[in-house]
């Protein structure tokens, strides 16, 4: 069955331990990789860094986003929880399954990945999604 979801993980100077998910790597059970986001993003131009200048890369990556087509990456989160993060105090992973009405938020606390209750969400569960669904509980 197919499924979308769209996955953004955000941690300081963790290029390093990102980077094997930006590559292909049959032994995962997931196919997708991440695409690593510098500021080069947010320029006024929108060209990346690495395309004006290709010996630079960015020390300022802090961003990973990826799209999954179908409810494949069941065992990313504690992938996640695995890697050796170097400021883990600021991983956050962001992650909306298409019938969810926002993205959730999920943190490390003691090296797990925590769901942070957003105001005024509520997730039940869904057998077709990974973790439920999301939805906003304001009229909004």
């Amino acid at each position: 069955m197919s499924r979308l979801a769209e996955i953004i993980v955000i941690a300081h100077e963790a290029e390093q331990v990102m980077e094997h998910l930006t590559q292909p790597d049959p032994e995962r059970e997931w196919t997708q990789r991440f695409t690593r986001v510098d500021e080069g993003a947010f320029m006024a131009d929108g060209s990346p860094l690495h395309s004006r200048h290709p010996t630079l890369q960015s020390e300022r990556c802090f961003m990973w986003v990826v799209e999954f087509t179908h409810s494949t990456w069941t065992g990313l989160l504690a992938h996640l929880e695995s890697l050796p993060w170097p400021r883990p105090q600021s991983v956050q992973v962001l992650i909306r399954d298409e019938d969810d009405d926002c993205f959730g938020l999920w943190m490390l606390y003691d090296g797990r990945l925590v769901e942070i209750t957003l105001p005024r969400t509520s997730r039940k569960p869904f057998s077709d999604a990974v973790h439920g669904v999301l939805s906003r509980t304001d009229s909004t």
